[in-house]
């Protein structure tokens, strides 16, 4: 009986966390516990597993939402409603904080959001790349029919998908604006993140350090703010470690602090009033706003402070799991922050003048500086949420197309979600340094930190309506529901937070501005330059009239022509023939373009085709990259290439002998080539340094000159990067069944290689057409161009061997 029990209950309980857990963690980790139940080794796996990511979400995610009552009480009670300090007002504020933690941390984004999870990945550009993979409102310019064969476009391995149309996707889809007005929505909706960035570590940083007034009474502000900057400083100076080794660091300050509050809170109750806890009653919020009328309502721009850092749960869902945050969030924070609020609000019942220092007033004695310096440490920790979202929109929004380049760093070998990048880090180190200077005050930082907040929550509400409808396909019914419902709670707090624009209000409004301007310039820049190299787009017919030597010479190596088209031959390449006398003995028009996915399996990443005819030696190379992929410096990606080729040769030789004749098509069909050495009998890859003595294969010499080769290995110990790439030889087996033709094709191929390779990209000035309007002249002419010559060049970008790029000059006029 005991035993039947057990079992029972492990069942349920693998089941429930199964459900919560069966998007990223199932995919990511181990397939195997489908069947967890009867594996005791798995399950003790999957527990350790869940267990370790929960611990270090304390340390990433939750720092922003558990050092919330630092401030929320003195923010609330900020402006007209200090006039109603009295028990019944104090009782209904903390109902409204009660049910606003309640219905939307809890029930919006633990039941409802995380479950919108696009392949493991969240935040405001995961909902909007889900929408654009099941309804066409992408804005991307060179999308592919093939990109929707990817094993991650649909999630969890389907390649298709029940298409459902409806009047409101007919609708969208057909007007260009309305999906700008989309893309423009979600742009607004990620400048305020990183604005949240900013006024994050301000006001948590700020808030804390301001405790020493408690006991120090002599200490002036201004030392107060010296203190914060020196601590803002070196949290940000902390973020290159990575977000894994802050979150082993920091996560036991959080579990600390969590129990620390929880823990002051229950006494505060049991000791001042214990009465409070009929405030749990919403009856006490209908009293509240009948009591107080305006000044009630204008105080929610303070309540609302208590669900910051709300969002950093679906935006930095991408560095742990659905079922992780959910566990850390039932377990630990929702008890203990509802705990901590209603201990303070039990305090303030019986000391209504000391609001203005509620947090810290309400600590007994004994135990001040202990909780002063954990709720430091946390207030330190509350700023890493966010800046860790911060790096994941941001990398997010270049990845498609909507940032000037940046670079960026993975920090962490295992969770592959994990980035860092330097500029917007110290950008934000900048400017969160200015806030604090500038404003002095937390109430005033309140105040701008409110609308941030809520606006990108606002965001995530009109979006997860749309994917309620296009990616679910419920009623539309249940998605107005969902929209009224939460839409209409946090229209009502956005509405009184933007009362307080001229107080402070106004500092995310205009960063967003800034933000929002840099990123739609850059996306329409790009835009226009695409759609001018597809108006200019060179003639096959003019390619086959030059033959296969293309009217040059043909040199030795393999020319890697670097565009954004994924179908035709670009203005580049007629460019450089008609201005050099010589090229490559082998032409490779490679794309690296974003797919609307969070990341694209290796295997899957490249996409190779021929064009011409076969003689002309031209093929295509599309290398995919999903929005939340690092496009490392792949020392192998020479070789891969010679080896995708190669494989790619030998599919279309096989499809041409089954099918009894050879395609003569001049531009053909994109396969996918796997990237693994395991790529079939097409090519022999070794290192450069083995003994080849023995092989009955055939080796092919490097057509380097003596000059040529002395110069290379003197620019190899000059560069130590470049002498660490793996040096390898390519061999043809030397098999009989092997097609004439392939083999000769191949030994073209390898010869190229051992030739050398060779990068071409384009050296672009844009600029606008002389009929044009003084606005687009403004933003061609002056905007993009500034956002051009001053981001990352595309060669560092795409981490092109200086030695090896060569440039070609081109004007644009779009």
């Amino acid at each position: 009986m005991m035993q039947s029990a057990k079992s029972w209950a492990s069942n349920f309980v693998w089941k429930y966390i199964l459900y919560f857990d069966i998007s990223e963690f199932a995919v990511q980790n181990c397939r195997l516990y489908a069947d967890m139940p009867t594996h005791n080794l798995q399950w003790k796996s999957y527990v350790r597993n869940l267990l370790l990511l929960s611990y270090q979400s304390f340390g990433v995610v939750y720092g922003d939402l558990s050092t919330s009552p630092l401030y929320v009480y003195k923010s609330a009670f900020s402006g007209g409603l200090k006039n109603y300090r009295d028990e019944q007002t104090i009782f209904g504020v903390f109902s409204l904080i009660f049910w606003t933690i309640t219905l939307i941390p809890l029930l919006k984004y633990v039941m409802i959001v995380l479950i919108a999870d696009d392949n493991g990945e969240g935040g405001t550009f995961a909902l909007y790349s889900l929408l654009c993979r099941h309804a066409k409102l992408s804005l991307l310019p060179n999308q592919q029919a093939a990109d929707e064969e990817l094993s991650t476009y649909y999630g969890n391995g389907n390649t298709t998908r029940h298409v459902i149309s409806s009047p409101l996707k007919r609708f969208l889809e057909k007007h260009k604006r309305l999906r700008t007005c989309l893309l423009l929505i979600v742009l607004f909706g990620a400048c305020m993140v990183i604005g949240d960035g900013v006024l994050t570590p301000a006001i948590s940083v700020l808030s804390s350090i301001s405790g020493l007034q408690v006991r120090a009474s002599g200490l002036h502000d201004g030392a107060v703010v010296i203190i914060a900057c020196i601590v803002l400083v070196g949290l940000f100076a902390l973020q290159h470690r990575g977000t894994h080794k802050v979150a082993f660091m920091f996560a036991p300050v959080v579990i600390i602090w969590l129990l620390c509050i929880g823990m002051i809170g229950l006494y505060n109750t049991i000791y001042w009033n214990p009465r409070i806890c009929r405030a749990f009653s919403p009856h006490y919020v209908f009293k509240f706003f009948k009591k107080t009328g305006k000044d009630g309502w204008i105080s929610l721009g303070g309540i609302l402070l208590s669900i910051t850092g709300t969002e950093a749960m679906f935006a930095d869902l991408g560095h742990f799991t659905d079922a992780s945050i959910r566990l850390a969030f039932v377990t630990i924070i929702y008890p203990c922050l509802v705990l901590q609020y209603m201990g303070q609000a039990a305090f303030l019942s019986k000391h209504v003048f000391d609001v203005p220092a509620s947090f810290y007033e309400s600590i007994p004695q004994p135990v001040f500086w202990p909780v002063f310096v954990v709720g430091t440490l946390a207030a330190i920790v509350a700023s890493q949420a966010v800046i860790s979202a911060t790096f994941s929109i941001v990398k997010q929004c270049h990845a498609l197309g909507c940032f000037p380049r940046v670079k960026v760093v993975h920090t962490s070998r295992w969770i592959y979600g994990q980035i860092y990048i330097p500029e917007i880090n110290w950008i934000l180190m900048v400017l969160c340094l200015a806030v604090t200077i500038g404003f002095r005050d937390t109430t005033l930082i309140g105040n701008a930190y409110g609308i941030a907040c809520m606006t990108v929550m606002f965001v995530t509400t009109w979006l997860m309506a749309l994917v309620i409808i296009f990616v679910w396909h419920k009623n539309v019914i249940l998605a107005l529901l969902f929209l009224l419902f939460f839409g209409s709670i946090e229209g009502l707090y956005l509405s009184s937070s933007i009362m307080k624009v001229p107080q402070g209000g106004w500092a995310p409004l205009v960063l967003s501005f800034i933000f929002m301007f840099i990123m739609y310039v850059w996306h329409y820049g790009t835009r226009r330059k695409y759609q001018f190299d597809l108006q200019n787009k060179v003639s096959m017919k003019w390619i086959l009239t030059l033959g296969p030597s293309l009217g040059i010479v043909r040199v030795p190596g393999i020319g890697l022509i670097y565009t954004e088209l994924v179908t035709g031959v670009p203005s580049i390449f007629s460019h450089f023939v008609t201005n050099l006398p010589a090229f490559h003995q082998v032409l490779v028009f490679v794309c690296v373009k974003s797919v609307p996915v969070p990341y694209v399996p290796h295997d899957e990443r490249y996409l190779i085709g021929r064009i011409g005819p076969r003689p002309y030696r031209m093929y295509r190379c599309i290398v995919r990259y999903g929005y939340k992929d690092v496009q490392r410096d792949e020392e192998n990606f020479e070789n891969q290439l010679v080896m995708s080729i190669a494989k790619f040769i030998q599919m279309e030789a096989e499809e041409n002998s089954s099918s009894g004749s050879y395609d003569t098509s001049t531009e053909g069909r994109m396969a996918v080539i796997t990237t693994d050495d395991s790529l079939g009998a097409s090519l022999v890859m070794r290192d450069a340094e083995e003994n080849m003595g023995g092989s009955n294969s055939i080796a092919i010499r490097s057509s380097k000159s003596e000059t040529l080769q002395s110069l290379q290995s003197v620019y190899e110990q000059e560069s130590p990067s470049v002498a660490r790439r793996r040096r390898v030889r390519f061999e043809i087996p030397d098999a009989g069944y092997m097609d004439s033709q392939v083999k000769e094709e191949l030994l073209a191929l390898v010869e190229a290689k051992h030739a050398g390779v060779a990068y071409i990209m384009g050296h672009s000035y844009i600029k606008a057409r002389r009929n044009s309007s003084f606005l687009k002249k403004f933003v061609i002419d002056v905007a993009y161009s500034f956002l051009r010559k001053n981001c990352r060049g595309p060669a560092v970008a795409l981490n092109i061997p200086h030695i090896s790029l060569i440039e070609v000059g081109m004007i644009y006029y779009v």
